[in-house]
């Protein structure tokens, strides 16, 4: 698909020409690995087989872009004492770079979460993904259900609702292929300090969220938002029932892109999931509130949580 050839040559014109740099985090340490998808750059808090972390329970995170890894430092902190914490940027997202045949397909992205899996010769990890990652995240519970401990999605609905939210949150030239992919590489930092607007509550200081995000871009990070919205609306007739892992899902009350969008749909699909509302919280719980968020993801993997400050659970929150 000549969109998908056209993402994957952006962005890689972008790294290529780029002669800034990330800034480091102090405590993240990053690799590259090669998956059926793409070249894939991760956080891994367990880099090798000897380390102790590499027997803990472990989740993997995905960033919800324009979100990059380095967004959610303060998070790895609380639970890397506690479990294997891996975190990586999708194709197309961050400084990962995708294939020419990479359509952020329901397949292809599930294909990403299993190719880190392989990678790193993880059998099985609970998946923290959000928005639309959270599809893949569910696809990748029912192709590999061997392979997901549990889910803990954050404002991921139903995927059937998401046709009428993406008609009325994003510009129609962004659904077009081939425009819209050269539209948002011209656009991405506009874009992106847009996004926080609408997506955290108001009067949030979204200034450190829009450092970190302009500093990726200049950097030659990615941010293929017509790529993603346009290759979930391809699927958006896919069923996505059967996942019998557990599910806890995350829903930010004051999320003004998602305002229109009840989170309850998600029962359609897994009507055992456990839904938490954040009254207080946007799109980004795990970045707004990482105590509470901490606290919660370890209470569902199992009597985890000690050293992390308490948080309710359960109703409104």
């Amino acid at each position: 698909m000549l969109s998908s050839i056209i993402d994957s040559a952006l962005t890689r014109t972008a790294k290529f020409f780029s002669r800034e740099r990330m800034p480091a985090v102090a405590t993240i340490s990053f690799r590259q690995v090669e998956t059926s998808v793409g070249n894939v750059r991760l956080y891994d808090s367990a880099p090798n087989d000897a380390d102790d972390d590499a027997s803990k329970p472990c989740v993997v995170f995905v960033p919800d872009g324009p979100n990059v890894i380095e967004h959610h430092a303060a998070l790895f902190a609380l639970l890397t004492p506690h479990l294997r914490v891996v975190c990586f940027d999708m194709p197309g997202f961050g400084f990962s770079l995708p294939s020419a045949s990479y359509g952020h397909g329901l397949n292809q992205g599930a294909a990403a979460v299993i190719g880190v899996l392989d990678a790193l010769a993880i059998s099985k990890a609970w998946l923290a993904f959000s928005c639309g990652n959270g599809f893949y995240a569910m696809r990748t519970a029912q192709l590999a259900p061997d392979r997901v401990a549990g889910l803990f999605l954050t404002q991921t609905p139903a995927l059937s609702v998401m046709a009428p939210w993406t008609r009325r949150i994003l510009p129609r030239v962004l659904r077009t292929p081939v425009l819209g992919q050269i539209l948002v590489w011209l656009t991405r930092k506009k874009l992106a300090h847009g996004w926080y607007h609408i997506s955290l509550p108001r009067n949030t200081d979204a200034s450190t969220y829009q450092t970190t995000a302009n500093d990726a871009l200049t950097a030659g990070g990615s941010f293929c938002l017509a790529g993603i919205t346009q290759g979930l609306a391809r699927e958006i007739d896919t069923p996505m029932n059967g996942i019998r892992a557990p599910c806890t899902l995350l829903w930010g009350e004051k999320d003004h892109s998602h305002k229109h969008i009840d989170p309850t749909s998600l029962l359609k699909d897994i009507p055992h999931a456990e839904i938490i509302r954040f009254a207080d919280c946007g799109h980004f719980s795990d970045l707004e509130q990482p105590a509470r968020y901490a606290e919660l993801l370890l209470a569902r993997i199992g009597g985890l949580s000690n050293g992390v400050s308490p948080a309710p659970t359960g109703g409104v929150v």
